[in-house]
């Protein structure tokens, strides 16, 4: 099956002159993850990328494969759980390039509270802070600068499907956040839409990124949910998903970049759903 789209797929400048921001913009491991992708994408169609994350190597590899195809890009390394740290970041990126056109949150994971008795009130802290706070302090710190900008701006936030629906498994503590982040983006949308400033949210579903073969604690997550290796794992996913396959990296990113572009210049508010079908299907009896 060819997949479309990809890193291969033509370029139409849709946000050609604008700066980016791009928080998470590394990949856990080899390939593509969403952040990565989305920074190579906004990238390749013409904007200047700031690509953060908190291991710099990984946003050097990503500002590497942009600047192969010509674009232009920062690596900066921040915990954007760190308020100082935001507004620092922020501040470089607006000292080199003037503004800020695009911000899009990538930061995000799911902590060990699955289920009502496994939540611990450290880790309810821990990943809203990782999900949820990482948002609002890159918008705090953006906004007003878009303010300034004589067309806004444009918020990019990645949710999850799990935000509007149950998986099927428990994940009470990641849906939670990815819930609050549909609610906290609908609200800086309505609060800023008279600025020209633009906030949405994009809900993956199941996506195939090196997050799949992520180690936790000495063994490869996939084993976790039961299974031998990763591509029995991905062949488990890709049956539950009408399309007959999970998503990648760029699907997630090229709907940011409609989002983000001019082309979305009257859709604030709201999320697009970017999983094969799958939160449209029901368990069978």
């Amino acid at each position: 099956m060819q997949i479309i789209p990809n890193e291969k797929t033509e370029a139409r400048a849709r946000v050609r002159g604008k700066v980016a921001i791009v928080a998470g913009a590394g990949a856990i491991g080899e390939g593509w993850g969403n952040g990565k992708a989305a920074a190579f994408v906004y990238a390749k169609e013409g904007a200047k990328v700031f690509c953060v994350d908190n291991r710099l190597a990984a946003a050097e590899e990503t500002v590497s494969l942009i600047n192969e195809i010509g674009g232009e890009a920062i690596a900066w390394e921040a915990d954007v759980c760190d308020e100082n740290a935001v507004k620092q970041l922020v501040d470089a990126c607006v000292a080199r390039w003037g503004t800020v056109d695009i911000l899009h949150n990538n930061i995000g994971g799911q902590g060990t509270g699955r289920q009502l008795d496994t939540i611990t009130v450290d880790d309810w802290n821990e990943t809203f802070s990782r999900n949820m706070t990482t948002t609002m302090l890159t918008c705090r710190e953006v906004v007003p600068y878009m303010e300034k900008n004589e067309a806004g701006g444009a918020i990019v936030n990645i949710s999850s499907i799990a935000g509007i629906r149950h998986l099927n498994v428990p994940t009470a503590v990641y849906s939670m956040t990815k819930g609050a982040m549909i609610q906290f983006t609908q609200n800086i949308a309505l609060q800023y839409a008279k600025a020209g400033i633009r906030a949405n949210c994009v809900l993956p579903g199941y996506i195939d990124t090196p997050f799949i073969k992520r180690i936790v604690d000495g063994r490869p997550a996939y084993e976790y949910k039961g299974f031998e290796t990763a591509d029995a794992y991905r062949a488990a996913r890709d049956e539950i998903i009408p399309s007959g396959r999970m998503g990648t990296g760029f699907d997630v990113a090229y709907a940011s970049l409609f989002l983000a572009s001019d082309e979305a210049a009257h859709i604030t508010g709201t999320h697009l759903v970017v999983d094969g079908g799958v939160t449209a299907t029901a368990p069978g009896v």
